[in-house]
């Protein structure tokens, strides 16, 4: 039987705090979501100012970055490059950039996923969020 990390409830308000840090700091109006490797919501909030679209897209980044194990980038970078037919993936909707895996030990423990601002940032916002766990 192998031990398997897990993100505690700490571990989400510590990434939540910085994320939400990072955005203020930046004046970027958006939502914040971290998942467990399931895919499954333990953390949300909708900055003042976040366009509603942005309460849908961030738990899906952070899902699609949590099960596929890797950031959603790739995906939006798959499709960009000409293969289209990933649009068919299942339970993949949020292919676009801004969905970061927490890895620990080679382990994804979950994700984060960021919407409200150009791509890069939502990356560099949840960037900040899971370097907060040290």
């Amino acid at each position: 039987m192998k031990t398997k990390h897990t993100l505690e409830f700490a571990d989400v308000q510590t990434i939540m705090a910085a994320a939400q840090a990072e955005a203020q700091r930046n004046q970027w109006a958006v939502s914040i979501a971290v998942v467990d490797d399931g895919g499954h919501m333990l953390g949300f909030t909708r900055l003042d100012g976040a366009a509603p679209i942005s309460a849908h897209i961030a738990p899906a980044k952070a899902r699609t970055a949590a099960m596929g194990r890797r950031e959603s980038k790739v995906y939006e970078d798959m499709i960009n490059g000409g293969r289209t037919s990933f649009l068919s993936a299942p339970d993949l909707a949020g292919m676009l950039e801004g969905g970061v895996p927490i890895l620990k030990d080679g382990q994804c423990l979950g994700a984060v996923g960021v919407s409200g601002v150009k791509s890069t940032e939502d990356a560099q916002i949840a960037k900040a969020g899971i370097a907060a766990l040290g």
